[in-house]
C-alpha cells in the first residue's frame, strides 16, 4: 500500500511515516498536490492543510475522487471541517499528531473507500442496467457508459471502438466527451495498441505513451495529441473480440489502479452484453419492419387488386396475383378450384413455391428471380399439388398495370391436353419409326412442292440428305423434266386409282447425281377436309428386279432352246433308227443286183447309181443320228431348215475326240 503526505511540513512527514510504522504502507513520496513524477499507484493522501486554506481546498476539490484524502489542520474548527469534507476529504485529524489515532483512522479510510469503490461498482452497474431497460436508443446507452466511466476512472477520454472485420478497420461508436459521436471510421494501422489487445484478448496499460514500446511506430502522433497514459480493454464476447474499450489520459490518471480496471473491465464485458442485444434487437427491428412493410404493400396492392375483384372472380381460367417475391396476393374462384384450396385453406402471403410440385420446385426458384427483374415469361407449364394430386397448369405472368410490384397469373388445366399431347407424341414417335425404317423411299411435299418428308430409304436412293432434301430442292428434282407434273396430272385424274390415288406405276427417277433409273411409283394425295394440303408417294427401286427379269428371261430362252435341242437328238435317233433298217435291205439288195448283173452294163449303170444313192443317203442318216443341237440354215425366202452338217458337226468331232 502506497502513502502520499502533501503540503506537509517535515515533522509532520516524520509522524506519518511513524504512525505508518505499524501498518504496513509506504511512504512514497512527498507531493506538491500536482502528483508529478510517482511511480507506483497511491492508496491514501494525507494532505496537510496551510494557512492558504483557499488554496487548499481548491487542491483538495481536484484531487478528491481518486484516492481517499485524510487532512491534517491545526486547531480545525467546525466551520473548516464542513469546508474539508464538503472539498471530498475522508477524515480530519488535529495536529500534532497522534500516531495510534492517525494509524486506526487510515485503516478505517481504507476499508471505507473499498467500500465506497464497491458502492460506486453497483451503482454504475445499477445505472446502467436501469438505463438498457429504459430506453431502446442504442447510441444513448453507449455514450451513458463512457462517460460514467470517464467519471469514474477521472480521464480525458473514454471511447468504444468495434473491430466488425478484425484486420485493419476500426469504427468509433462512443466517445465520452461528444454524444454526437458514432460510427467515425479509423484505420488501425494507426492505432498498433488496438491491433495488440485484438491479438492478445488481454488489457493493455500504458503508462507511459513516450516511452512504451507499444507506440514506437507511431509516437510523434501520440506526442501531438499530448497523450500521456492509455489504458485499453478487450470488449469479449464467447471469446471473440468485438473491440476495445479506449481510456486515454493526459497525466498519470490514465493508467488505473486495479480497482478502477476491474471495473472498467466488467463494464467493458456489459458493453459487449449491449453490443450483442443491440444487435440481436437490430435484427429484429429490421425483420419488423420488413415485414410491416410488406403487409403495408400487400395492403395496398389488394386495395388496388379489388377494382378487379368482379372481374375476375367471373373469369372461368384461373387468375392470381403474386407481389415481386411469388407470395399471394389474390386469387379468384376458378383459381382456388385448380389449386384444390379452399379460400381459407389457402391464406394470402402463401408462397407459389409451396404450390409447385417437387419436380417443378426448381422452375418456381427461376420464375421468381425473373419476377425480380421484371421478366414475365408466358405460356408456362407448372406441375402443382392439389388436394386430389398432382395436375398441370398452363399460363402466363404479366405485370398488372396500376400497381407496383404485383405479377398476375392467368392459367388453366391442361393436364389432359399434356396427356394427350404425350400420346400423340409417342404415336408420332412410333410413326416416324415406321416410315424410317421402310425399305422404299418415302416422300411428302406440301402444294408449292416443298419436300416436308424424306426418309431414310429415300436418301439411299436419290443420295440427298434430308437437309438437302428439305431445304434446298423440291419435289420436281427427283424426276425428269416434266415428271412431277405427271404425277400431279395422273392424282388429279380417276383413271388411274380413283382421284387422289395412283396406284403403282412404272416411270423413271432421277438422282443427285443426274443418273435416271426406273421406279414404280404409288400416290396419294392429304387432305385437311375439303382442302388439299399435301401429297405423298412410295418410290420402289426397280433396277434390282429388271436385272432379275432380264436374267430369268435369258434362263427361260435358254431352256426353250435346250429343249428344242433334246427333241431334235430324239427325233433325230428315232429316225436314224428306222431309216437304217429299210435302207440296209435296199443297199444289199442293190449290191447283189450289181453282182448278178454284171453283163448288162445297163442295167448295172442304173443299179450301181441306186447303190451309190442308198449310201449317200445312209451317210445322212448317220449324221441325223448324230445330232445333239438345233441349227438352221436359210432355205427358200424367209424360211429355215435344219443344218445337218453343223447340227451334227459336234457330235462328229467328240465321237473322233473319243476315238483319239
Amino acid at each position: 500500500m502506497g502513502l502520499v503526505v502533501v503540503d506537509a511540513s517535515e515533522q509532520t512527514e516524520r509522524d506519518v511515516r511513524d504512525a505508518l510504522s505499524g501498518l504496513g504502507c509506504q511512504l512514497i513520496a512527498r507531493d506538491t498536490g500536482n502528483h508529478e513524477g510517482l511511480a507506483a499507484p497511491v492508496d491514501v493522501l494525507v494532505h496537510e492543510v496551510t494557512e492558504d486554506r483557499d488554496r487548499t481546498l481548491n487542491l483538495l476539490r481536484t484531487s478528491t475522487g481518486r484516492t481517499p484524502v485524510v487532512a491534517l489542520c491545526l486547531e480545525p474548527s467546525d466551520s473548516l471541517t464542513e469546508d474539508l469534507f464538503n472539498a471530498g476529504v475522508n477524515d480530519v485529524q488535529p495536529l500534532p499528531l497522534d500516531p495510534r489515532r492517525l494509524r486506526a483512522r487510515i485503516q478505517m479510510v481504507l476499508r471505507d473507500g473499498g467500500r465506497k469503490h464497491e458502492d460506486q461498482h453497483l451503482r454504475i452497474l445499477l445505472e446502467l442496467t436501469q438505463k438498457l431497460a429504459s430506453t431502446l436508443d442504442f447510441q444513448e446507452i453507449l455514450y451513458t457508459l463512457v462517460r460514467r466511466i470517464a467519471e469514474v476512472a477521472h480521464v480525458d477520454r473514454v471511447s468504444i471502438v468495434l473491430v466488425p472485420d478484425g484486420r485493419y478497420t476500426g469504427y468509433v461508436i462512443a466517445a465520452s466527451d461528444d454524444a454526437e459521436l458514432h460510427n467515425l471510421q479509423i484505420d488501425l494501422r494507426k492505432y498498433p495498441e488496438i491491433r495488440h489487445v485484438l491479438s492478445t484478448k488481454a488489457a493493455l496499460t500504458i503508462a507511459d505513451a513516450h516511452t512504451h514500446p507499444v507506440l514506437d511506430g507511431v509516437r510523434a502522433s501520440v506526442t501531438d495529441l499530448n497523450v500521456r497514459a492509455l489504458t485499453l480493454l478487450p470488449i469479449l464476447w464467447e471469446r471473440d473480440v468485438m473491440g476495445v474499450l479506449f481510456i486515454r489520459g493526459a497525466d498519470e490518471t490514465g493508467a488505473l489502479s486495479d480497482r478502477q480496471l476491474d471495473t472498467c473491465q466488467i463494464l467493458a464485458n456489459a458493453t459487449a452484453i449491449a453490443l450483442r442485444n443491440a444487435r440481436i434487437l437490430q435484427d429484429l427491428r429490421e425483420e419488423t419492419r420488413r415485414d410491416t412493410q410488406a403487409r403495408l404493400e400487400a395492403e395496398r396492392q389488394m386495395e388496388a387488386l379489388q377494382r378487379y375483384a368482379d372481374l375476375f372472380a367471373s373469369a372461368v381460367d384461373g387468375v392470381a396475383a403474386f407481389d415481386t417475391y411469388g407470395r399471394l396476393l389474390f386469387a379468384n374462384p376458378a383459381a382456388y378450384q385448380l389449386f384444390g384450396f379452399t379460400e381459407a385453406s389457402l391464406p394470402q402471403g402463401t408462397a407459389l413455391i409451396d404450390l409447385v410440385a417437387d419436380q417443378d420446385r426448381r422452375k418456381a426458384q427461376i420464375l421468381g428471380g425473373k419476377f425480380m427483374r421484371g421478366r414475365y415469361p408466358r405460356n408456362i407449364d407448372l406441375t402443382i399439388s392439389t388436394g386430389h394430386g398432382n395436375a398441370i397448369i398452363s399460363g402466363s405472368f404479366s405485370p398488372l398495370r396500376g400497381t407496383e410490384g404485383a405479377v398476375l397469373f392467368s392459367f388453366r388445366d391442361v393436364t389432359e391436353a399434356r396427356a394427350i399431347q404425350r400420346e400423340l407424341e409417342h404415336t408420332k414417335s412410333f410413326l416416324q419409326s415406321l416410315i424410317d425404317a421402310s425399305v422404299d423411299a418415302i416422300v411428302a411435299s406440301d402444294m408449292s412442292g416443298k419436300i416436308i418428308l424424306f426418309n431414310s430409304a429415300a436418301v439411299r436412293l436419290y443420295g440427298y440428305t434430308q437437309e438437302e432434301a428439305m431445304e434446298l430442292i423440291s419435289v420436281r428434282a427427283l424426276y425428269p423434266q416434266g415428271g412431277a407434273v405427271e404425277v400431279g396430272r395422273m392424282l388429279r385424274s380417276p383413271a388411274y386409282g380413283g382421284v387422289g390415288r395412283l396406284l403403282p406405276v412404272r416411270m423413271d427417277a432421277v438422282d443427285k447425281q443426274g443418273d435416271v433409273f426406273p421406279i414404280s411409283l404409288t400416290a396419294a394425295t392429304i387432305y385437311e377436309g375439303d382442302k388439299v394440303v399435301a401429297n405423298f408417294g412410295i418410290f420402289t427401286d426397280l433396277r434390282e428386279r429388271l436385272r432379275v427379269e432380264e436374267q430369268l428371261a435369258q434362263a427361260q430362252q435358254q431352256l426353250a432352246v435346250s429343249e428344242k435341242q433334246a427333241l431334235v437328238a430324239e427325233l433325230a435317233g428315232a429316225m436314224a433308227h428306222e431309216l437304217n433298217q429299210p435302207l440296209t435291205s435296199v443297199m444289199a439288195s442293190a449290191e447283189l443286183l450289181l453282182r448278178k448283173l454284171k453283163d448288162d452294163q445297163n442295167t448295172g449303170r442304173a443299179v450301181n447309181r441306186m447303190y451309190q444313192e442308198a449310201s449317200r443317203i445312209a451317210e445322212i442318216v448317220r449324221k441325223i443320228g448324230h445330232l445333239t443341237r438345233y441349227e438352221t440354215t436359210p432355205y427358200v425366202g424367209k424360211q429355215k431348215i435344219l443344218d445337218i452338217n453343223r447340227a451334227a458337226a459336234n457330235s462328229d468331232d467328240a465321237a473322233t475326240d473319243e476315238a483319239l
